[in-house]
């Protein structure tokens, strides 16, 4: 009887937690019902996602893509992956929704209504790349805790929106402004509505860049509740961490946000390289900004089988964060000789650019081409896991496929 009585209360407890409010009448609730708060909803359905995409999380949902799935030079939303930390907002309503400017570098805090957003200042379009700082996880050892990403957390849609500049320009900044954190509508796993499931930020020259929006359609429509509706901030480069959703006030502060996730390990890595499996004091850690040059072959999907003698087609997407990707190649023999492929430039600063090539292969067996990016600086992606940090951000080996040529 006691664990009859402990298994109900714990279902109890789940589904209160999940609603973020008591189950009334619980006392009354049949021994072997379930409640239908625990039952467990289709997320492609829910989220208008391909089946072939791979769900790593339910609570919160965190969903990715495979690497064929990216193919699109626009990313639809069927492929987009998705990465929360606390609970999707039920229902927001756009009609009344409000963005609150304040914060102690604000000269003159206001409040906007979504319309006046869309009407009062000039709207703009960028195709601009998210991806998740923990994107690659999976492959670091000793192994790192959190979603266990493999490729296919980024993205790389169009945002249509207004210039957060142009909204700061608004209110006004005072001199001493160093840093923008975002606050949201989403609520904590636990449902207590006084904590913040994440809620972090960007210096003030990213928040002035052009590409910088506050965005409400993705791809020429209202942005997916799952990726913000009906608002979100798109910062375009950095770890999509920074790219708040839901959200309802941004704070220009006169230090380093203090956030919800903008703390050490969260999003940080340490400064000085260290030895695999080594713990890191917080003041030995950095914030990450930029994101580091990266590639990915879209075009065959891995386990590809060719007859001997045919030319291969391969194609895919490079990224560098804030800068440009200078040059792409590939290999069929491990790294031992590369060749180059054709790049195209990107369509707007931050957007991920487009490489292609076709391979000759000189006889028949196992392959696997990989491919390399090197951004406009000249550094290159490694062949092998970049350096070993605790939480497992910053992934940018070498993408590879396999090929089997009969």
């Amino acid at each position: 009887m006691k664990r009859k009585t402990f298994i109900k209360n714990t279902f109890l407890g789940i589904a209160a937690s999940m609603v973020g409010a008591e189950i009334v009448f619980s006392e009354s609730i049949p021994e072997h019902y379930r409640p239908l708060i625990l039952e467990e909803p289709d997320p492609y359905k829910l989220f208008n996602k391909s089946k072939e995409m791979t769900v790593l999380n339910n609570r919160p949902w965190n969903m990715e893509a495979k690497a064929h799935l990216l193919d699109d030079k626009i990313t639809p939303n069927k492929y987009m992956f998705i990465r929360n930390n606390g609970l999707i907002p039920k229902d927001p309503d756009a009609s009344n929704w409000k963005l609150v400017i304040d914060g102690e570098s604000v000269i003159k805090p206001k409040t906007f209504t979504l319309n006046e957003l869309k009407s009062k200042f000039k709207q703009y379009t960028y195709q601009l790349t998210l991806e998740c700082g923990g994107n690659g996880r999976s492959e670091f050892n000793p192994p790192a805790k959190g979603n266990q990403w493999t490729v296919g957390a980024v993205s790389c849609a169009q945002w249509t929106g207004v210039r957060l500049r142009d909204v700061l320009d608004d209110v006004g900044l005072k001199n001493d402004a160093v840093y923008i954190g975002y606050h949201a509508a989403d609520t904590h796993l636990s449902g207590d509505t006084s904590k913040a499931p994440i809620s972090r930020g960007v210096p003030m020259y990213k928040a002035l860049q052009e590409e910088t929006l506050i965005a409400f359609k993705m791809n020429g429509e209202a942005i997916p509740l799952a990726h913000g509706y009906p608002l979100r901030l798109v910062a375009g480069g950095w770890p999509a961490s920074a790219s708040g959703k839901w959200i309802n006030k941004i704070s220009v502060r006169n230090k380093v946000h203090d956030g919800t996730k903008m703390k050490a390990p969260s999003y940080c890595v340490p400064c000085k390289p260290v030895a695999p499996g080594e713990k890191v004091k917080a003041e030995d850690m950095c914030i990450i900004e930029s994101m580091p040059v990266k590639s990915l072959i879209t075009y065959p999907k891995t386990g590809a089988m060719i007859q001997e003698a045919r030319v291969l087609e391969i194609r895919g997407h490079a990224w560098a964060g804030e800068l440009e990707v200078k040059s792409v190649a590939y290999s069929i023999d491990f790294g031992a000789t590369w060749h180059t492929c054709s790049l195209e430039s990107p369509v707007n600063r931050l957007a991920w650019q487009h490489f292609s090539a076709r391979i000759k292969f000189p006889q028949k067996g196992y392959y696997e081409v990989w491919a390399k990016a090197t951004d406009s600086e000249g550094v290159s992606q490694p062949m092998l896991l970049p350096g070993w940090n605790p939480k497992g951000y910053l992934n940018n080996a070498c993408h590879r496929i396999a090929v089997k040529v009969k």
